[in-house]
């Protein structure tokens, strides 16, 4: 009798724990929905300390980060990113020592401003070698430079994969070190550089003053598989190149280099893709085009305006090469196709064989060039150095000019009321198109030619 009573209440027992465990079985998508929540930090320790889920949201709240190394982890997912904002961007800023680390998955970094100081032993943006699929955002770094220039930091490092920096503002970097740079690892990296503003960087005097690099010697034949688009580089006077691009298969389209004293320069690396930029020169010294050295680049649709570089700043140069390169050395031009592309009021149309010496002896070899227009070009063409294999169809220019492959233009362009001879759409003047943080009022508008 006790064990038959006994057995019936340890069945009764079972039964209750298993419907109350029933009770509290929730469905893991109403878990992570219910998981996503608001959280205020005043200061590191808070950030620190937290362990956010996907979908939540950390806002900074303090309005003084003074020596702040921060560190942003977590792994959110596609559809819940982990956010972490800062509540008052504009009124907000990282000083003194400050820098900051992205280091997870689908990691959101929104509005952090870096002035009134300067970095001291890494770059002041780092995206971790493990990062993926985060997004620096309507952030901006500014004048953050140290008193030395010879210093050397970058201020975004995006090492990882599939990383997009987007509508932050880079203004004022004086000092050793190329401003953003895309660090290649075996796989390509398909990170994304959108929307920002490069502001003035004045001349450095020396090699490591570039605007973007992406890839360096060591890594150059690896594919990086980046893209950057709907960009403005305003000023960006660090070096001859305002773009490095030392990898191959990348795409840079759509951008607005607007009185650089430098080239987009093609460094090393083979088919890169160079689309629909607008270079605005304004007669700027030194203010050049694109430059082209490796293997199977398509030049296509960009517009050149009264750029006065010659030679290697020429609006359209295509290099000679050494023997046998290292992969720090150049490389011959082959199989590049030049085409479609709008040159105005230049000195210098197209260089072939720019920079030929005793050293650069490697000519360029099977150019395509084809129906680009050379307008009040003062020399369209020029030859450093004979190509092997070169075709030349269907450009048109209203220069004299004897070279075959170029016809009279009969019916010369038209400038608009910016200044600028294309109908090309202008993106930077679209004003659905925002350029930089959104908590910034760019002017846009007094970026036109002239």
């Amino acid at each position: 009798m006790n064990l038959y009573k006994n057995t019936i209440i340890f069945l009764t027992f079972i039964l209750f724990y298993s419907n109350c465990s029933a009770t509290i079985d929730i469905p893991e998508a109403d878990l992570k929905l219910d998981r996503a929540i608001r959280i205020e930090v005043k200061n590191v320790d808070e950030l620190h300390a937290l362990r956010p889920s996907p979908g939540d949201t950390v806002y900074l709240v303090d309005n003084q980060w003074e020596n702040s190394q921060i560190t942003l982890k977590g792994s959110g997912t596609a559809d819940q990113p982990i956010v972490f904002r800062v509540a008052d961007p504009k009124n907000t800023h990282f000083s003194e020592k400050s820098n900051l680390t992205i280091d997870g998955k689908w990691i959101i970094a929104d509005g952090f401003v870096f002035k009134d100081g300067f970095s001291t032993g890494k770059d002041v943006i780092t995206f971790s070698k493990k990062s993926s699929h985060c997004t620096l955002v309507n952030s901006a770094i500014l004048h953050y430079n140290p008193n030395n220039k010879d210093i050397d930091y970058k201020w975004v490092s995006l090492y990882g994969t599939h990383n997009t920096v987007a509508n932050c503002e880079f203004t004022g970097k004086n000092h050793s070190g190329t401003t953003l740079v895309v660090w290649l690892a075996e796989n390509p990296n398909h990170h994304i550089i959108t929307r920002n503003y490069f502001g003035h960087r004045p001349e450095l005097g020396t090699n490591g003053g570039e605007t973007i690099r992406i890839g360096t010697s060591h890594w150059s034949m690896h594919t990086s598989s980046t893209l950057v688009t709907n960009n403005i580089f305003d000023n960006c006077d660090g070096e001859i190149e305002i773009i490095s691009v030392k990898s191959c298969h990348n795409i840079i389209e759509n951008n607005l280099f607007y009185e650089c004293s430098g080239t987009l320069t093609l460094r090393h690396g083979n088919d890169n893709i160079i689309r629909n930029n607008f270079f605005i020169g304004n007669e700027k010294v030194n203010s050049g085009g694109i430059r082209v050295i490796g293997e199977r680049h398509l030049v296509e649709g960009n517009y050149l305006h009264k750029l006065k570089g010659k030679s290697l700043r020429a609006a359209l140069s295509i290099m000679n090469a050494v023997e046998s390169p290292e992969l720090n050395e150049y490389f011959q031009v082959q199989d590049a196709q030049i085409k479609n592309n709008i040159v105005i009021g230049c000195t210098e149309g197209i260089v072939i064989g720019a920079g030929a010496n005793t050293t650069r002896t490697v000519v360029p070899q099977n150019i395509t060039i084809h129906d680009n227009i050379f307008q009040d070009v003062s020399t369209v063409i020029k030859y450093e150095a004979k190509p092997i294999g070169i075709s030349i169809n269907n450009n048109q220019t209203n220069t004299s000019i004897s070279e075959n492959g170029f016809l009279k233009l009969n019916d010369l362009l038209k400038v608009n009321e910016y200044g600028i001879y294309t109908n090309m759409p202008v993106f930077w003047l679209d004003k659905s198109n925002k350029i930089g943080p959104e908590w910034i009022n760019l002017n846009q508008t007094k970026l036109v030619g002239k």
